[in-house]
Order: structure tokens, then C-alpha cells, then sequence
């Protein structure tokens, strides 16, 4: 690859981490990735860092036809840690499994593998695949966005989705084409996230 090349490369990746926003799910719409383009995400989540290579997350996909039994899933997880929760509010849990074409779970597991990787390790891991798999969708020029929230921790929820003791639910990830943009928010300055030892300033 020429100079030329590597520079022109260089900006077009800049532009694309730079490009990439959250949009929020009920603003994912149909189309979503077909077949070779899921295939694709996933080759790209595959490039993530994995320490002794353990493979310590995984993506559940959430079918079309499995769509209502997650809705369920997440009233189950409301009506545990409240109770008193209205039948508005119920609806309204179930609504989250509806969204977006493409809806997955992100799930990491803690003792898989090495016990000398730790649970943060996993994660971190976990979050770079979620990031390429979402970069390359935004290259696609889909949408994407990551969500999460008490109902993944509940009890019934782990249940129900037959997660082992050891698993854990870190995020649902939901891509599809956007129906709605926002403006983009304001980045952080790189001074506000940096700093060098001993630097007192």
C-alpha cells in the first residue's frame, strides 16, 4: 500500500469512527443487515481482542417469532422488582423487544476459559466486538445502538433465557435503518479523558 493509500484509508476510518451515533431503537426500522451483511458484522465482532483466545461473549439473536416471548421476559422482569408496576407500564417493557429489526443480546461469561482472565477482561473484550460489529454497520449505513437497564439482571430474565450461573447480560445491541437522525453530540475534548503521570496539571 502506497503512502497515498495508507492516508486515504487513515481518513476514511477516521470519518467513520467519528460518523458513528446512537440511535435510539424505536428509530431502527426495516430494512435490517441481510444474511451476508450479519455475517459480515460478525466477522468484524470476531476481530475484537481475546485474551488465550476463550471466545467470552457471545450474541443471542432474538428471532421475529421470539420477538413476544422477550416482551414477556421483560414485563416478568419488572413485575419482580416492582410489583405494583400498571398494565401501562407493562406494555410498555414489552414494547422494548419490538424494536428494530435486528435485536441481540450481548452476554458474557465469567468462567469460561481461563480463570486467570478476569470478568473485566471478558467485558472489555466483549465491548470492542460490540464496537466493530457497530462501526461496520454504520459503514453498511445502518443505524445501531446499545441499551440495558434492571431487566437484564432480574432473576426470571436469566431464567428465562436459560443462562448459566456464570453469564452475564451485558447489553441489548439493536441495529437497523434509521428512520429518524438526531444531530450529533458534542464529543468530549481529548484533554478531558487524558493525562499523563506526574503530570499534576
Amino acid at each position: 500500500m502506497s503512502d497515498n493509500d495508507k492516508r486515504t484509508a487513515i481518513r476514511l476510518a477516521s470519518h467513520l469512527m467519528a460518523s458513528r451515533q446512537t440511535v435510539l431503537p424505536k428509530r431502527l426500522v426495516a430494512p435490517g443487515p441481510d444474511a451476508a451483511e450479519l455475517a459480515q458484522l460478525f466477522q468484524a465482532a470476531a476481530a475484537a481482542p481475546d485474551h488465550d483466545l476463550i471466545n467470552p461473549w457471545r450474541f443471542l439473536i432474538i428471532p421475529e417469532h421470539k420477538r413476544a416471548d422477550l416482551g414477556d421476559l421483560f414485563a416478568a422482569a419488572l413485575l419482580e422488582r416492582d410489583p405494583s408496576a400498571s398494565t401501562e407500564q407493562l406494555e410498555q417493557a414489552r414494547d422494548k423487544a419490538l424494536r428494530a429489526p435486528l435485536l441481540m443480546l450481548l452476554i458474557v461469561d465469567g468462567v469460561k476459559g481461563s480463570i486467570e482472565i478476569d470478568l473485566n477482561e471478558r467485558v472489555l473484550s466483549a465491548g470492542c466486538a460490540v464496537q466493530n460489529l457497530m462501526l461496520l454497520a454504520n459503514a453498511m449505513g445502518y443505524g445501531s445502538a446499545l441499551t440495558s437497564g434492571k431487566a437484564l439482571k432480574a432473576t426470571c430474565f436469566r431464567a428465562g433465557l436459560g443462562l448459566g450461573a456464570s453469564e452475564h447480560v451485558i447489553c441489548c445491541l439493536s441495529v437497523g435503518s434509521v428512520s429518524l437522525r438526531k444531530p450529533f453530540k458534542p464529543r468530549p475534548e481529548v484533554k478531558q479523558f487524558t493525562r499523563i503521570w506526574g503530570d499534576s496539571a
